[in-house]
């Protein structure tokens, strides 16, 4: 039975109700024409519960737009542009981050810019500037769920360099109010290749505003640099947007619950809204939150990591950079939904704590 506009209906009865299952839910492709991300392929998303995003094809299977019943759930920023206008140098990155529910850094390097053994490594990688291919729509009755799922595939290759694999798949089902992301980065070439990766998933208002607070349970946290221990006692909380915040990071050692899931949220209590991350922590040990205050940059970002952001050149010297083996792959999974009333924000709370 699916759950559907506070009822219960069976797979039968929807389908008699119905022209065809896209009258309620499903996948569509298209193309943006305009500005910046002209050109760039995307595919957008319905569950029919009102939760709906956007999957940005061109851009490594990201996820830009992001909504519940018309409430957001990701911070937008119209930096937002196709891999042709990819910086590489320096912070050339922010140049085309747009933001959005999800953003993948990596696949060999994530944080500042750097240099390694004379390699540059611009902020925050390439792989979220690469197009994915081969991608595929499935949509279908499985058992009692009707099922929408994204598949696609994404290189990060360079001759006589890297050659890893993205295999990523989008899930999610009629009438729920999240997704999931499985991906599997597998090293095609022949020489042993480092691997950083860390999920930039960025909440904005009003998920995020001074009547909302971070749901998590740590273990224990500690702030990045001085601007950070400043705030580092509120970290939980908002301020209202301020023309001179500079931003904060702090670096979570969060609880992992007896499923080995890790999970957090970003409330607003008011509201009764929220969002939530729930992933795996033996393959992302590591909880970055970026805190900014900014007015237009008023943002927090929840970012699962196989690594606290360390520069990749210490982390070969203190021998804890890792590197994958050829064909050798690892696998991710981490799930972002909605919270759509109080009473979901206490079960959740509930799950947090148990």
């Amino acid at each position: 039975m699916t759950q559907l506009y506070g009822k219960q209906y069976s797979k039968d009865e929807l389908e008699m109700m119905t022209g065809y299952m896209f009258q309620l839910a499903g996948i569509q492709l298209g193309e943006l024409t305009d500005g910046r991300a002209r050109g760039m392929r995307v595919a957008t998303v319905r569950t029919g519960s009102g939760f709906e995003f956007q999957v940005l094809l061109d851009r490594a299977m990201d996820i830009w737009l992001a909504e519940h019943a018309g409430r957001p759930l990701a911070w937008l920023h119209p930096a937002l542009g196709g891999p042709a206008l990819y910086e590489p140098r320096g912070d050339g990155w922010a140049r085309t981050f747009g933001g959005g529910l999800v953003t993948t850094c990596g696949l060999t390097h994530f944080g500042h810019p750097e240099v390694d053994q004379g390699e540059e490594l611009g902020l925050h990688g390439r792989i979220s500037h690469c197009a994915a291919s081969s991608c595929q729509v499935r949509e279908g009755w499985q058992g009692d769920d009707y099922t929408l799922e994204l598949t696609g595939v994404t290189r990060q290759a360079v001759l006589f360099g890297e050659y890893l694999t993205l295999e990523r798949t989008i899930s999610t089902r009629l009438g729920a109010n999240h997704l999931a992301i499985h991906d599997r980065v597998r090293n095609d070439g022949y020489r042993p290749t480092p691997h950083m990766i860390l999920y930039h998933c960025n909440f904005g208002f009003p998920v995020v505003s001074p009547d909302s607070e971070v749901l998590l349970a740590d273990e224990a946290v500690r702030p990045r640099d001085e601007d950070a221990r400043a705030g580092v006692d509120r970290w939980h909380l908002f301020e209202a947007p301020q023309a001179d915040f500079r931003e904060q990071v702090f670096f979570h050692q969060p609880r992992v619950g007896a499923d080995g899931m890790v999970r957090a949220a970003i409330v607003n209590r008011q509201l009764g809204f929220g969002a939530f991350i729930r992933y795996r922590a033996a393959e992302l040990p590591c909880l970055a939150q970026w805190k900014m205050m900014g007015a237009r940059d008023y943002v927090c970002a929840l970012e699962p990591a196989n690594y606290w952001e360390t520069p990749r050149h210490v982390l070969r010297e203190e021998g804890r950079l890792r590197f994958l083996q050829p064909g050798e792959e690892v696998d991710y999974y981490l799930e972002i939904g909605a919270l759509t009333s109080a009473e979901e924000v206490q079960a959740f709370e509930r799950e947090i704590g148990e």
